[in-house]
């Protein structure tokens, strides 16, 4: 793992530079190039912008580790609202939530309580709920609540990261279920026991996964920018008769814009996880650490602030 990755992402984890960054008006510009807003409605309009380049919608609030249990039932009030929002756009627009948005930190079951009136909703409104997946410490409980969501409401899917040396068996459990599932490489800082830390080891190991996923049952959502990775995924995709409308390519807001458009308009499904709030500087920062050009993006726009 490169340097300047690995203390990006220590960076993300600080309260310290947490605190004083979001204060700052010229990191609100850069993170701009990633999301639409800080409100709802600017997700919801950035989602309306992407239907007719033929784009579909994840929205996810920004914010993780709630330390109150009247903050993590907010959240799931915000949630359960935002469904009914978009009930006329179900299909395209989807919704992301995290875990510990949830309150998994402070109790599992009013967690999968929150997460089951979620999946609930999105039956009743023919919508769907993606789970992300957080740090490795959090996969044995996220599994969980997915598992017992799906028991009783088809429309929950979970986000899984290559990067895990874990993925691959989670996938080979996971997969035979029908299970949404998807695949992103991964954007924690963890140790080497627990993920693949080199570029090239991490691409293989995504390589591996998604010739699970693509050959099961599931819906496999692919999340990734890399040309090579979306290429192999349309080889697998033919090589096992999986029509244009059993799997798409997710890619993140504001990133590749332009192969996003070029992607569905080649009849490809493509998805944008657009995110929304104002606990945007994790998210931020570990975007930055995904990339060199997002960093040198970020790099002119202090260049050009007031």
């Amino acid at each position: 793992m490169g340097l300047m990755r690995t203390a990006l992402l220590a960076g993300s984890r600080s309260r310290w530079l947490r605190e004083r960054a979001m204060r700052q008006r010229f990191m609100k510009r850069a993170v701009a190039r990633f999301m639409p807003g800080e409100e709802l409605e600017d997700a919801m309009a950035a989602a309306a912008s992407l239907e007719p380049r033929g784009l579909h919608a994840v929205l996810t609030r920004l914010g993780e580790n709630v330390a109150d249990d009247r903050e993590a039932e907010g959240v799931a009030t915000h949630y359960l609202d935002v469904l009914e929002r978009v009930r006329p756009l179900a299909g395209a627009v989807e919704i992301s939530v995290k875990p510990t948005q949830l309150g998994l930190d402070l109790d599992e079951e009013r967690c999968a309580a929150r997460l089951l009136s979620l999946a609930e909703r999105a039956e009743a409104t023919g919508g769907y709920v993606w789970v992300d997946m957080e740090q490795s410490e959090y996969v044995d409980a996220t599994l969980r609540l997915v598992r017992r969501a799906r028991e009783r409401h088809a429309p929950v899917g979970v986000c899984l990261q290559a990067y895990l040396r874990r993925t691959a068996a989670d996938l080979d459990a996971l997969v035979p279920s029908g299970a949404g599932v998807r695949l992103v490489k991964g954007a924690y800082n963890e140790p080497p026991d627990v993920a693949h830390q080199t570029k090239k080891d991490v691409d293989a190991a995504y390589a591996r996964c998604l010739e699970i996923l693509m050959a099961g049952p599931g819906y496999p959502m692919v999340g990734s920018h890399d040309p090579a990775i979306v290429a192999r995924a349309h080889e697998l995709a033919a090589q096992h008769s999986r029509a244009a409308d059993s799997w798409e390519v997710q890619m993140l807001y504001g990133i590749r814009p332009d192969e996003q458009r070029r992607l569905a308009a080649g009849g490809t499904q493509v998805r944008a996880y657009v995110p929304y709030g104002v606990d945007w500087y994790a998210y931020f920062m570990r975007r930055l650490a995904e990339r060199a050009a997002n960093v040198g993006c970020f790099l002119r726009s202090l260049a050009t602030r007031s």
